[in-house]
């Protein structure tokens, strides 16, 4: 009876408006209840094409909105006017269960309040907000000299700006008091260096009182993630003020949040849960804004119910891939604070630290264990990508055209229609694209580590040590340069832009082939491989390098972290690629695939027309990749429009959290 309505959808799977599983979900709930009208089965299909965007749930109360800002087609337009009129039908539905009640029961909708969910996204919010409450109701008594050892690693005088508060001082006092913690900032404010310094608080007090130290554990939602953390935190816990029974307590080994939870093939389930959950007293989770809803639903669950969670993250970063913006919720007041009197006055009592400028009077409990800080030690005032990153987070469009077109030490613009430049850039690295600066050496572009490939090459005969070292030396000189794109697909997305690229290196006889396996080649893992040690994301390149009997062969090589203490700090690891499952060539990666990590050089190319996944976030995320120099490659208009765009996810998880 409804062949024409799915008519119409077939023709919206043509246009891009809804994917075939959307039209599937709304068929299925066409056979359970074949009187269900039209306006709700374009509901529930536009309910699903919503968790493809990142939404948790469809917000019913904003459909008009959405249906301008988004401008809809014509029949849309009368689906959602039907919708509208037809609320009490949804309500009455046997396939809706009221939210209102907590009882969803098997129905595959719940509405609760103004927003529609499906099932499973509605029992992951609630049991993520549930888990949260449970942890800052819990309250560990302050040591008798918590403010001691506050001072001793944060001695007094010892931050950068004397006229504001210590927040990484702060932060620590905030996470000792209860059984959640939200740390967050931008590139180079010192959430590890912050965290570090919390893990050896907790683990002093902890030992001061009993034999048995903390078991603490680390974790990030990707393997580039954790090698990255990997890679810094060991360095830090070496410094840090602490007895050396104590930094012999803080681990300094960073796992992927699946390897943590106990992945299982061919399920979504993980091996701990709520009837195993992991053995440990203390997480600590970095890059928190890759973290999707489900997977916060899932540490949750495998948590011990009086372990702490501590989440370290830029709450300014894009979300995840998945749906749910689970950092972006929780940090949603940082910015102001939103201290209570109470709270500032434990401050000052403990910690010396007057907050007095940050309280407020709608300040809830989740505002008390979220702590922002604010002082980056990457990029001075000065410096020209963290103005830039600044503007673009404050939707400054006006200043960050300005900063673009000014001449600058660490910035460049060029136009995506200037082909000979962007080669220029790409191949070379465009040194003449910046002014004279104090930054040690030029950008460089792929040539590079080409170079330093056939140019550095060891001796015939020599050892597998050396050309390990060589190996290192070749990934390390690949990764002082990126490109990156805001699309996958389209001229200026990554698979053309990869073909162009290894046409232009094979032109100028820097590779030797653009297609299939070649010397040079730079691939990424793309899906978690645990057989060969190997995350999504992880980065080689394809080396030749003698095997056992000394004959040359071809593999991919890898950097990974080494035991602590390794002077190199990281170990080579070769793979045959015909070992490797699904991997792709990576001279240009999404931006999305780049977090996590950080290069000297990155330039970021937009597409020529303002797109839907062009925003502030997507912009500032590609910004703050960059450690020396940034360049932009897109139209003013496009820039704009990116700036102009925040993204704003669909969700309940504040409100919920509000009830705290």
């Amino acid at each position: 009876m409804h062949d024409a309505l799915f008519g119409q959808f077939a023709r919206d799977v043509e246009h891009g408006r809804l994917r075939a599983l959307d039209v599937a979900l709304a068929k299925f709930l066409a056979e359970q209840a074949p009187s269900m009208s039209e306006p709700l089965l374009w509901l529930t299909a536009l309910l699903s094409r919503q968790l493809a965007d990142g939404n948790l749930c469809l917000n019913l109360a904003t459909l008009a909105a959405m249906c301008d800002e988004q401008d809809w087609p014509r029949h849309w337009r009368q689906y959602q006017q039907g919708a509208k009129n037809s609320l009490e039908e949804l309500a009455a539905s046997a396939l809706v269960a009221d939210g209102a009640s907590g009882m969803p029961d098997n129905a595959p909708l719940v509405l609760d309040g103004t927003r529609l969910y499906l099932r499973r996204y509605w029992n992951h919010e609630r049991t993520v907000a549930s888990a949260i409450r449970q942890r800052l109701a819990q309250t560990w008594p302050a040591a008798a000299n918590l403010g001691e050892e506050l001072d001793r690693l944060f001695p007094p005088g010892a931050t950068v700006q004397s006229c504001v508060p210590d927040w990484p001082k702060i932060a620590c006092a905030l996470a000792a008091r209860r059984g959640f913690t939200v740390i967050t900032g931008g590139p180079g404010t010192g959430k590890t260096t912050t965290v570090v310094r919390l893990l050896g608080l907790l683990q002093t007090l902890q030992l001061r009182e009993h034999e048995r130290p903390l078991r603490i554990r680390l974790a990030a939602p990707t393997g580039k993630a954790a090698a990255r953390l990997n890679a810094s935190i060991a360095a830090q816990v070496a410094q840090l003020d602490v007895s050396e029974t104590t930094r012999a307590a803080i681990p300094t080994e960073v796992t992927t949040l699946h390897r943590l939870l106990g992945a299982r093939p061919d399920t979504r389930r993980f091996r701990h849960d709520h009837a195993n959950p992991v053995h440990l007293d203390v997480l600590v989770i970095d890059e928190a804004s890759m973290i999707d809803l489900e997977m916060m639903s899932s540490v949750l669950t495998a948590l011990p119910p009086n372990a702490r969670l501590i989440l370290l993250g830029d709450k300014d970063q894009l979300s995840s891939v998945e749906a749910g913006a689970v950092l972006g919720d929780l940090c949603r007041h940082a910015e102001r604070g939103h201290y209570s009197v109470d709270t500032a006055a434990w401050l000052r009592t403990t910690t010396g630290e007057d907050i007095q400028h940050w309280v407020s009077d709608q300040a809830t409990p989740l505002d008390q264990q979220v702590t922002m800080l604010r002082h980056s030690h990457r990029f001075s005032d000065n410096s020209g990508i963290g103005r830039l990153s600044r503007a673009v987070n404050e939707g400054d469009g006006s200043g960050a055209h300005a900063l673009l077109g000014a001449p600058s030490t660490d910035l460049s613009r060029i136009s995506s229609s200037d082909h000979q430049t962007l080669a220029s850039l790409i191949i070379d690295g465009n040194p003449a694209g910046f002014v004279a600066g104090a930054h040690a050496g030029t950008p460089r572009g792929y040539r590079h580590y080409l170079e330093q490939l056939r140019n550095d090459r060891p001796a015939s005969g020599s050892c597998s040590v050396v050309y390990d070292c060589w190996a290192r030396e070749v990934l390390s000189g690949f990764a002082r340069f990126q490109l990156l794109c805001a699309l996958k697909q389209g001229p200026h997305g990554v698979e053309s832009l990869n073909a162009l690229i290894a046409q232009g290196l094979y032109a100028r006889k820097l590779i030797e082939s653009p297609l299939g396996w070649y010397e040079g080649r730079p691939v990424m893992v793309t899906r978690n491989d645990y057989s060969l040690g190997l995350a999504n994301g992880d980065v080689g390149i394809c080396l030749r390098v003698p095997d056992e009997t000394g004959a040359m062969r071809l593999v991919v090589s890898f950097l990974q972290n080494g035991a602590p203490g390794d002077s190199a700090g990281s170990r080579v690891r070769h793979v045959l690629p015909s070992r490797l499952g699904e991997v792709v060539t990576v001279y240009a990666m999404t931006v999305h695939k780049s977090q996590g990590s950080e290069f000297e050089h990155t330039a970021l190319v937009l597409p020529a027309s303002p797109a839907g996944i062009l925003s502030r976030e997507l912009l500032y995320t590609g910004i703050t990749r960059a450690r020396r120099w940034f360049t932009l490659i897109g139209s003013d208009r496009v820039i704009a429009s990116a700036i102009d765009r925040r993204t704003r996810r669909h969700s309940g998880l504040a409100d919920h959290l509000d009830k705290a």
